[in-house]
């Protein structure tokens, strides 16, 4: 279990309606069936005693990320900024950008990927199908080569849609694989069982004082992910 104090370092903003914290990889954004500490969990703990609020405390959730994947993510402090968090990212007048290492190069260095995707419940995996299969819903990408080392390939990706696994699935079907993401199609697991996607930055207009909100979340403290961070 992770501590509060080892949280602290990693929130990237706070007021009293918003928190953002940069995931480790591994860290569950909310509960799931295993029953694992959560980083929800661990944001409740820090607000509760840097508030020293007693009982519960309240924590929206508008969005979240993959188990394996690292980066930015926003939590509320309040169910106002909750439903306006939410419409913000409905509306899609939030910008996101990842960054994902992979495998091989993609043929060209930038361009835009529009796939159908379904998922499989039972696989927790989503496919590149055709439009007429049941499920498939229209997803779409844009990505730009940003840097690379001797082996790896750093990508940016912004996301037109939200699909379920679709940045995974998206680059793993254009040949360029995300290192670790075994589920995808990967060489080799990384060893502490992360996939390299890192959920790098946001803009976005704060839902409630309506001032612009610029994030960037660094990198894991991994010899790859630092190699590209300097690099770029």
């Amino acid at each position: 279990m992770r501590s509060s104090i080892d949280l602290k370092d990693r929130i990237l903003f706070e007021d009293n309606h918003l928190i953002i914290v940069n995931k480790l990889p591994g860290e569950l954004v909310q509960g799931d069936k295993t029953g694992d500490h959560t980083l929800a969990d661990s944001v409740k703990e820090y607000i509760r005693r840097e508030s020293a609020k007693p009982g519960n405390v309240y924590l929206g959730i508008p969005h979240r990320l993959d188990r394996p994947v690292s980066g930015l993510v926003i939590y509320t402090k309040t169910s106002k900024a909750l439903s306006r968090m939410s419409e913000i990212f409905r509306s899609k007048t939030i910008s996101k950008e990842y960054w994902a290492v992979t495998e091989k190069p993609p043929k060209a260095s930038k361009g835009t990927l529009t796939n159908f995707l379904a998922k499989n419940e039972k696989q927790n995996k989503s496919y590149v199908v055709d439009e007429s299969q049941k499920g498939a819903k229209s997803s779409t990408l844009h990505y730009n080569v940003l840097s690379k080392s001797d082996r790896y390939t750093l990508i940016g990706v912004s996301l037109e849609t939200g699909r379920h696994h679709q940045i995974r699935a998206q680059l793993s079907n254009m040949g360029s694989i995300i290192k670790g993401d075994l589920k995808y199609g990967a060489k080799r697991s990384n060893p502490d069982g992360s996939i390299n996607l890192h959920s790098r930055s946001t803009s976005f207009i704060h839902p409630v004082q309506q001032t612009e909100i610029n994030i960037t979340a660094p990198c894991p403290n991994e010899s790859l992910w630092q190699f590209f961070e300097g690099s770029v």
